[in-house]
């Protein structure tokens, strides 16, 4: 059977190469998504055993639809009985893509009504819709004329792992986490840091990928545990298999300044199960020192949302610092957002990858950091990028040849102008980017309309009215008859 795994813009290599080690068939990638077949195991091992993933969607009806009413008639047709009965609560998830259905709530009403009537006509009777805790999701997919209706496998997001007790301000997302781990390719041969650690998401994300145990084991519930095709024995196998379970000599490391976060993230490690070898303590980032075996950094620092633009500055010129001085012969992995935030680091990066967190556009950049200069390490033969680094990059840098010659250039060697996202000034946040060029990007709405004069959807009401612009000009100065400035 066909099955889809939905996840975050940017991991969706990372997504089909898991899906690719439990032995999924018929691998394709899309937008945010990986389709593949199976059968019910391995419908189950996806939603047990993936970092990656969101969602694990069974499509169960493909049809094209210009308006609510073809919807209507082509769910109805669908024999719901195999799926639900009378007594079953359900509830439909839609996302549109489309000029034709404007209003996604207003199509996901028109296939609950094909549902209650398909049971109303057969049985006299109709279910319920369930809003907290259904028995049955059921997930309604538009784009443009094509419409895909599917069991929703998961229930809740698969982000929820299961382990958080506490959390920070704006935590990150486990799903990306565990993402930006794989991106470096880090699997536990080597001590882990991450020195703002915050609630610990990144540091327990490591330890499961250290100890490759699924991130299935927190969950209380699946939603396929309640179809009416649920094979109890068969899951029950799958969650007790530890076999792939690996030892882990070395250790995770976490810091952050601030002790209230310092105690959540120590819950949640704790929690987990991973403190035997997760070590979190209360330090500030420039006091830290010089790991004595050989470590990597992945951290998410704070983007300005939280304090201050000077002190957000200030704190990345501190990254700089440390990875400097107290960081020299390893690799540091760092999220953010803003490009005056990357440029205080000090550093050229030799990997640029984008990455969604949430609705930001962010960068993961890899640091590497070594004694001496740039220009000298190459001079001795040190090649910095890896064949792979350079394919990532591919989407950062134009290939043209430098002027006036005729022969091709190593891109490494070639500067190109910085992404025109990056040249706002702090604090625009209205500002909207639209490459030349973007075969190579992933967008978060793969159908949205082209119009590159559309605000936020936040930010809408104060954008109805283009404010007018400031007069920049200093005003002259005015004298009395003695020559004293006068002041207005």
């Amino acid at each position: 059977m066909k099955i889809i795994a939905k996840t975050f813009a940017g991991l969706e290599e990372l997504l089909a190469k898991e899906l690719e080690k439990l032995g999924a068939q018929n691998i394709e990638q899309g937008i945010r998504m990986v389709s593949f077949t199976g059968d019910k195991a391995m419908l189950y091992r996806a939603n047990f055993c993936l970092r990656t993933a969101v969602k694990i969607l069974m499509p169960i009806h493909e049809f094209k639809a210009s308006d609510a009413d073809e919807v209507y008639n082509e769910v109805k047709k669908i024999d719901w009985s195999q799926y639900m009965d009378n007594d079953s609560t359900f509830v439909v998830d839609a996302v549109v893509f489309s000029e034709e259905f404007r209003h996604s709530r207003f199509a996901a009403y028109r296939v609950k009504d094909a549902i209650a009537d398909f049971f109303r006509e057969k049985t006299g009777k109709r279910p319920n819709v369930g809003i907290s805790n259904p028995d049955i999701r059921i997930n309604l997919h538009i784009a443009e004329d094509r419409v895909t209706i599917s069991l929703d496998s998961s229930g809740e997001s698969l982000h929820q792992r299961g382990y958080r007790v506490g959390t920070v301000t704006a935590p990150l997302n486990e799903v990306l986490a565990a993402g930006m781990i794989m991106l470096t390719g880090w699997d536990g041969d080597s001590d882990f840091i991450d020195p703002m650690c915050g609630s610990g998401t990144i540091l327990i994300e490591a330890a499961l990928i250290a100890r490759n145990i699924y991130p299935g084991v927190f969950r209380k519930e699946f939603a396929f545990e309640r179809w009416k095709d649920f094979d109890p024995d068969l899951f029950d196998e799958i969650y007790n298999d530890d076999s792939q379970e690996r030892e882990f000599t070395h250790k995770i490391y976490g810091y952050d300044i601030n002790r209230r976060a310092v105690a959540i993230a120590q819950e949640n490690v704790k929690a987990a199960g991973v403190s035997s070898f997760v070590e979190v303590s209360q330090q500030d980032i420039r006091d830290m020192e010089q790991p004595q075996q050989p470590a990597i950094i992945v951290t998410n620092p704070p983007y300005g949302e939280r304090i201050t633009s000077e002190d957000i500055l200030g704190l990345y010129g501190d990254i700089g610092r440390t990875l400097k001085h107290a960081f020299v012969g390893n690799d540091a992995w760092i999220l953010s957002y803003h490009e005056e935030c990357f440029s205080k680091i000090g550093f050229r990066p030799s990997t640029r990858i984008i990455l969604y967190n949430g609705a930001l556009e962010c960068e993961f950049r890899k640091y590497q950091v070594f004694e001496g200069k740039l220009k000298e390490r190459r001079e001795e033969g040190m090649d910095i990028k890896t064949s792979e680094d350079r394919q990532r990059n591919l989407k950062f840098k134009k290939k043209r040849p430098l002027p006036n010659s005729s022969e091709e250039t190593d891109q490494d060697t070639v500067e190109e102008p910085r992404l025109t996202r990056h040249n706002f000034k702090w604090g625009d946040r209205g500002a909207d980017y639209r490459p030349d060029n973007d075969n190579h990007y992933f967008k978060s709405r793969p159908f949205e309309k082209k119009n590159s004069d559309r605000k936020p959807k936040s930010d809408r009401k104060e954008w109805r009215k283009e404010k007018p612009k400031e007069n920049t000009r200093k005003p002259k100065l005015r004298f009395d008859s003695e020559g004293r400035p006068i002041k207005d």
